[in-house]
């Protein structure tokens, strides 16, 4: 088992088969097996996207929650170079494809399910998915076109003045505090709709 969990990829792999094996006993215990029809492909759909969405959100609190108070911390001043040279772009590749996926799962759930539009334009049935899509939309732009491109010149991914980097680290660091006081109401909108009837 170690030699599995020493791997990412074979976690990864380890935790679909652990799946697949919960899917079959299951369905021979019930005598209900996977249909795959419409109603399977949008709850398929809808896992994918919860599990980009825990993803994403996960890695924003990390970063609000855990890297952004500790950093500065970090002493000697030179061990910080860990984080932003090595652990912090990977995070932020993470992060910003966690961003786009939740988005792309998301809509196309509301597409397969119907309400994309209604929920777009924040019709009555559909208002509090729709306040969280349009929540999530405008996070995953933020993560795009502010968090990202000024965290390529504070981290040095890109060639900027020291000045141009620490106003592009807190500038990204103000996007993100953003996104995480965003990421309350919208992850209530994106569970009340179904569940509190809202």
């Amino acid at each position: 088992m170690a030699a599995i969990l020493q791997s990412l990829q074979k976690t990864i792999l380890a935790g679909f088969v652990l799946l697949i094996a919960i899917v079959l006993v299951v369905g021979a215990v019930t005598g209900q097996f996977v249909k795959v029809d419409h109603a399977w492909g949008a709850f398929v759909m809808r896992w994918l996207h919860v599990m980009s969405g825990v993803m994403w959100i996960g890695l924003l609190w990390y970063f609000n929650f855990v890297q952004i108070p500790t950093v500065p911390k970090i002493e000697p001043a030179e061990h910080r170079a860990a984080i932003t040279k090595f652990i912090a772009p990977n995070a932020l590749f993470w992060f910003r494809h966690a961003a786009a996926a939740t988005v792309a799962t998301g809509l196309l759930l509301a597409f397969m399910n119907g309400y994309i539009v209604q929920a777009l334009t924040l019709r009555p049935g559909t208002i509090a998915i729709g306040i969280g899509m349009w929540l999530a939309l405008f996070m995953a732009a933020n993560v795009w076109f502010v968090i990202w491109p000024n965290q390529k010149k504070a981290l040095g991914l890109v060639e900027a003045t020291p000045e141009a980097k620490a106003a592009a680290g807190r500038l990204a660091m103000l996007a993100s505090r953003t996104n995480t006081a965003l990421s309350i109401p919208m992850l209530f909108c994106m569970v009340a709709q179904q569940n509190a009837g809202l």
